[in-house]
């Protein structure tokens, strides 16, 4: 039985999109990052049509996420770089994941657990050089890359990774940009100097990827970008192409009068005779509750907007009299190369004041994705 709505995933697309992000970073190779599901779109479908796109390392944030993948034998090198206390760290060392470094008490455990194992665990580095999030303070990373260099030597670590994350990125000019590329170049110097010979320096993420060549050094990581999403607001790339389609077929129609109040709160009324169209996504699917009267649908062949308030598994979007019945599907974003009037996840973004990463990784798990494409 066909399901009533779905995410329609064009895996070519993404295999398409780690074609083009390797062209526009100038061979530089790249990492897929496949965290949160693929960033909704499905980790191991991702993951797959990523590397066939000639990506050569998988990033994820957390370490089951890096065992998914090795079960599922995927054998490229894996970053794991979210570790909280109690992760199982031996394991992520016998699956050959390489884990982040963020602060001492993970290089430590590493350590242990490699001298308990008698297996070399690999560590990235991870230095914080402004985010002010993850990562080794400025204050802690000689310290740190001491121990790391010691363990190194011992046998028991291989720092295969230095690497950093950018705060603004996304917004092209900005003076932490320069200011955290420096901190980096600073944190490089002192790895070096103690005798650290990293196979990937990195800290380019999508935004900077497509709009800072310097830097790209060893590595990039396609983040929301190989899902053909772009992280900057009004940056056209060309090529790349929305993976994600989310539709759901009308329940129901049915006629209302003029005046009449729709859904919850009644914060719509209907200006005219006309027909209602009942959707049956909410947000328990991913639809946020802030898109009431703002999230646009495409329905009947024209773009409409939800009318009334999004319910935990339904909406309603007033058509007019367009000849709408159930069955029909109403898109809520897609690509438009495939059809001009279908609304983008760039534009949910900004019409909810958010960022399209939290338009399509929040769609829920009872929304089945769906495959085309790929292997």
């Amino acid at each position: 039985m066909a399901p009533f709505a779905h995410a329609r995933v064009d895996l070519d697309a993404i295999t398409s999109n780690a074609r083009l992000l390797r062209e526009l970073a100038g061979g530089t190779p790249l990492m897929g990052v496949v965290k949160a599901d693929g960033y909704g779109h499905g980790m191991l479908p991702a993951a797959h049509a990523l590397v066939a796109g000639g990506a050569t390392w998988l990033g994820t944030a957390f370490i089951k996420e890096g065992l998914e993948l090795r079960r599922a034998g995927v054998t490229v090198p894996v970053l794991s770089w979210i570790v909280p206390p109690g992760e199982p760290v031996g394991e992520a060392i016998e699956a050959g994941i390489d884990l982040g470094v963020s602060h001492r008490a993970v290089l430590d455990e590493a350590v242990a657990e490699a001298r308990r194992l008698g297996r070399v665990a690999r560590v990235q580095l991870k230095a914080d050089t402004g985010l002010h999030r993850g990562g080794v303070d400025r204050a802690d990373w000689e310290s740190v890359v001491a121990a790391a260099a010691r363990a190194e030597e011992e046998g028991l670590l291989k720092v295969s990774g230095v690497w950093s994350h950018f705060a603004c990125a996304d917004e092209p000019g900005h003076p932490s940009i320069r200011a955290q590329l420096d901190v980096f170049h600073e944190a490089l110097e002192v790895a070096e100097k103690a005798g650290l010979a990293p196979e990937v320096r990195h800290i380019a993420n999508s935004a900077a990827l497509l709009t800072l060549p310097e830097a790209r050094f060893d590595l990039v990581r396609g983040g929301i970008a190989s899902y053909g999403l772009c992280p900057i607001p009004d940056y056209d790339v060309p090529g790349l192409r929305p993976a994600m389609t989310l539709e759901a077929k009308v329940a129901l129609t049915k006629r209302a009068p003029e005046g009449s109040g729709v859904s919850y709160g009644h914060r719509y009324f209907t200006r005219g005779e006309t027909t209602l169209a009942l959707v049956p996504l909410g947000y328990a699917d991913g639809v946020p509750r802030a898109a009431t009267n703002k999230g646009p649908v495409l329905l009947g062949g024209r773009r409409r907007t939800i009318a009334g308030t999004v319910c935990m598994d339904q909406f309603v979007v007033d058509v007019g009299n367009a000849p709408v019945e159930a069955g029909e599907h109403a898109v809520l974003f897609g690509d438009p190369s495939e059809c001009p009037a279908v609304p983008t996840a760039e534009e949910w973004a900004e019409i909810l004041d958010t960022i399209p990463y939290e338009i399509v990784t929040r769609v829920g798990a009872r929304v089945p994705r769906e495959y085309t494409g790929g292997t």
